[in-house]
């Protein structure tokens, strides 16, 4: 039978190997997207909210988060001093992408400075904006969206400086156009997440099987660096170190999953634990964060007790509670409060800690909680932003149930990504809604 299960689990990995594109092959897809959302995302997000023209500036190895995202796949960093200028014309329907700045950023941004002509790259940039008189300058600052303030003091000084005083009153923050740019997915980007999402489940499965864990011996540190291995041996990377922890009836619950220095980070996994991974991979400048759930069968259990099924299903009942909360316009703390009031009013033990999920592992966008913020965010962690469509969230939170045979709560603890559209709600690649089991019986070989 163990060779069975183990040549089911190569053929999965095997399946998400095929899935991983080459180096040149990723950076076609990067560059045919950058082209799609400058083209198409871009001029709708501009002009809704009233920015005709975006500057973005940025000198190497100190990139504002925004522009990053900018860059063609061949550029691992900004040039110099790289300053972006888009101006939307909206009564000619047109987009200028332009760079201040001495090559051509990519294909899709053209260099609008011939240094010889004008030595000085600020100059360049204020004969461009004199040329287009915009109504409004959107600039990359933000107090309540840090991926949305990446503009630094020195650039914002010399700019303000340069720029001439009849166009001081035209200067204000990007912030909404910045998040908007972060958080929006389009088409394409959600037929290639369907994919990450998937091999992000497919490493967790390995892990969580036999094939890594054998109980007695195997520890959470082994498990964690066996998947931080799997991902470099696929070609990602993952965008934060993977996370395993166990439950067990020997053992109370205390603080919080996050308190990491109270986090056992060496436990041997035994027969009877509740196991529980943390992890996340980023490729084609997406990225995943996932948590599921483990149990390692005692000897002759065939499947995992029923109290803990039974609490993986109020885990569940959570997840649905905050979901079906998410509606178009709500901030996140509306949504944390309905979703949090009907989940206890149902008798759970919730907390929910769902954050924007895409161009970053922890995005910008709609925050709906955080693990010590039950009550909602403060207004420095976007309070007021409402839930936009096209826009994905890991699903994040978990439920604590008593278990009487344990004498012990324990933590159910979810993370799955999701995506928000014009037809409400769903997760991207499925959500787990049974234990993995070690080892792997016939009933879940093919999950």
């Amino acid at each position: 039978m163990k060779k069975i299960i183990f040549s089911m689990f190569a053929f999965t990995m095997m399946v998400s190997a095929q899935q991983i594109l080459p180096e040149n092959e990723r950076a076609r897809v990067v560059d045919e997207i950058l082209a799609d959302r400058f083209d198409n995302l871009l001029p709708k997000l501009m002009d809704n909210t009233d920015i005709d023209m975006w500057i973005l500036i940025s000198r190497e190895y100190n990139e504002d988060p925004v522009l990053r995202t900018m860059l063609p796949a061949t550029w691992l960093n900004a040039r110099r001093r790289t300053i972006l200028v888009f101006y939307r014309d909206k009564v000619k329907n047109t987009i200028e992408k332009l760079a201040v700045a001495r090559y051509d950023v990519g294909d899709n941004i053209k260099s609008a400075w011939n240094k010889e002509e004008e030595p000085d790259q600020w100059k360049r940039l204020i004969q461009l904006i004199e040329e287009r008189n915009p109504k409004k300058i959107g600039l990359n600052y933000s107090k309540d969206h840090n991926i949305a303030d990446g503009l630094d003091k020195t650039d914002h000084d010399e700019f303000m400086a340069y720029l001439p005083k009849k166009y001081h009153s035209k200067v204000g923050s990007a912030e909404q156009l910045a998040v908007r740019w972060i958080e929006t997915r389009t088409p394409r980007e959600m037929v290639i997440y369907n994919q990450l999402v998937d091999i992000t489940h497919d490493v967790i499965s390995e892990a969580f099987s036999e094939k890594v864990i054998t109980p007695g011996i195997t520890t959470t540190s082994e498990v964690e660096w066996w998947m931080r291995q799997k991902v470099t041996d696929l070609g990602l990377e993952t965008w934060f170190h993977p996370t395993v922890d166990v439950q067990r009836s020997s053992e109370e619950l205390v603080g919080h999953l996050y308190s990491f220095s109270g986090r056992p980070s060496d436990t041997v996994i035994l027969p009877g634990d509740l196991l529980h991974c943390d992890f996340g991979i980023t490729y084609l400048r997406l990225n995943t964060d996932c948590q599921e759930l483990a149990y390692v069968l005692k000897p002759n259990e065939k499947t995992a007790p029923q109290f803990l099924i039974d609490a993986f299903k109020d885990g569940n009942r959570v997840q649905d509670f905050l979901t079906k909360n998410m509606t178009e316009g709500r901030t996140g703390n509306e949504i944390l409060a309905k979703a949090l009031g009907e989940a206890k009013a149902a008798g759970l033990r919730p907390a929910i800690y769902t954050h924007p999920l895409g161009l970053y592992g922890h995005s910008a966008g709609t925050t709906i909680g955080m693990w010590d913020a039950q009550g909602g965010v403060m207004k420095d962690d976007g309070e007021n932003y409402p839930l936009n469509p096209n826009t994905v969230y890991a699903i994040e939170l978990n439920t604590t149930v008593n278990i009487r045979e344990w004498k012990r709560d324990i933590r159910i603890m979810f993370e799955e990504a999701g995506f928000f559209g014009e037809n409400g709600f769903r997760y991207v690649n499925g959500r787990q809604t049974e234990l993995l089991l070690i080892p792997r019986q016939k009933e879940q070989l093919g999950n």
